[in-house]
């Protein structure tokens, strides 16, 4: 990951006479302007984490820290506060929290800030909108997709993932009805291929 200044301005203030630094609640008012950066793919500290069977975000799929994770498809609107984000219905438990507030901590201020106690979860939804099958620590085994329900949806942070099961022509006719893409090719997942 590299970094670059987009832009450097300089002028001279009169000292205001501030004796600490602070970070203060955005203001509501005024234009609202900002460079609202991309999703960022996991850096290696929260990778480190996510592996560490003795890390309380141990295989949570969702971590992230200042240095990572969701921004452009979290963000409802400006400023880039928590309140204005996908997260906001996710309180910060006790431990995100204190790390949060921490300037010293890589997640101060990280606005997705999350963990398995208190973030979002991982469900495989059927078309009903009703939960099959509920993700334990980033990991499920579903043992392919079930007679009475070949259309899948996963919901992410940043959207949904619309699936079907390659082998159901009823189901793969479905979704391309769905998408509105009749001839386009789709893209294909799958554990394990066969040759």
């Amino acid at each position: 990951m590299r970094s670059f200044i987009q832009s450097l301005e300089a002028s001279w203030l009169d000292p205001a006479g501030y004796m600490a630094f602070e970070i203060r609640p955005s203001e509501t008012g005024g234009n609202k302007t900002a460079l609202v950066l991309p999703d960022i793919a996991t850096c290696p500290d929260c990778l480190r984490e996510i592996f560490d069977p003795k890390n309380h975000r141990y295989r949570y799929p969702f971590t992230n820290c200042t240095n990572c994770g969701p921004r452009f498809s979290i963000i409802e609107s400006l400023p880039y506060d928590r309140a204005n984000t996908s997260m906001k219905g996710f309180t910060m438990c006790p431990q995100c929290q204190a790390e949060y507030d921490d300037p010293r901590d890589r997640r101060f201020h990280a606005q997705p800030n999350a963990c398995p106690t208190c973030g979002p979860q991982l469900e495989l939804w059927d078309r009903v909108g009703e939960v099959f099958i509920k993700v334990q620590r980033g990991s499920y085994r579903s043992g392919g997709c079930h007679p009475s329900r070949p259309n899948r949806r996963g919901q992410r942070l940043g959207g949904f993932h619309l699936m079907a099961d390659a082998r159901n022509d009823q189901a793969v006719c479905r979704l391309r009805e769905r998408k509105q893409r009749e001839e386009k090719p789709s893209r294909s997942c799958s554990h394990r291929w066969r040759a």
